[in-house]
């Protein structure tokens, strides 16, 4: 999850401002995998914001379909997903470290190469360290739905946030999004039909059918149990 971009007002105070932030940061106690993760898997995998504007090509050593995943969590859907497409690359942000540990130490035991990690503020790796039109897909699974309505200022899903994701996808890249909190589902189908140069895959359904390509969660699996819903929401770049 990443921070929320506000636009400033002409004539208004110019020094910095501290950005809106739609994560929280959470203390955790790291696992012997996870600590492992981070010692033997970030010097391989780990990138750094302040190396800024990156060659992925060159990064990963080959040309290939790019996803960028925003707050990966746990990491075991980016896992099961780059486990699937050896042929694809993929670049996770997640500000939480015994998630980018987890994460890592799954690539390790996996020996999954095709991934790689910042643990920071993705939009701030967006902003700073993707190229233009350089993405195939970006992704925004579960994402803080912030419940109460003087907290959504925080939540991720923007129109600053619509248009920095359309500048850094390819003609044609896709925007994919999931949700289990049908308001929030409500509020991104909202941004997104106003956001221009997207085109909605799903046309006037709103929603897309779950999609193959995205694992289907723990988490996920006991919302359905429970008779929650999921929502998944398809932009394309269309200019």
């Amino acid at each position: 999850m990443s921070e929320v971009i506000e636009p400033v007002d002409e004539g208004a105070d110019e020094r910095p401002r501290r950005g809106i932030k739609s994560f929280v940061m959470r203390s955790g106690r790291m696992t012997e995998g996870q600590q492992r993760g981070l010692d033997q898997g970030w010097p391989k995998y780990g990138l750094e914001l302040a190396d800024g504007l990156r060659d992925f090509d060159q990064v990963f050593g080959r040309s290939a379909p790019r996803t960028f995943e925003i707050g990966f969590g746990m990491g075991h859907a980016t896992l099961e997903m780059a486990a699937a497409a050896p042929e694809q690359d993929f670049i996770g942000v997640e500000v939480h470290k015994p998630g980018v540990g987890a994460l890592l130490n799954g690539m390790l035991t996996q020996n999954l190469s095709n991934i790689r990690v910042y643990s920071c503020d993705a939009l701030e790796v967006l902003r700073d360290c993707v190229a233009d039109a350089s993405l195939d897909r970006v992704l925004l699974f579960f994402p803080d739905p912030w419940h109460k309505a003087r907290h959504h200022k925080r939540r991720i899903v923007q129109p600053a946030f619509a248009e920095l994701v359309r500048s850094k996808l390819k003609i044609g890249g896709v925007l994919h999004m999931a949700t289990d909190w049908q308001p929030y589902a409500e509020h991104m189908l909202e941004v997104m039909s106003l956001a221009p140069g997207y085109h909605n895959v799903a046309g006037n359904a709103g929603y897309v059918e779950r999609p193959s390509e995205r694992p289907v969660t723990k988490f996920e699996k006991r919302g359905e149990r429970l008779g929650h819903g999921v929502w998944d929401l398809k932009f394309q770049r269309c200019e």
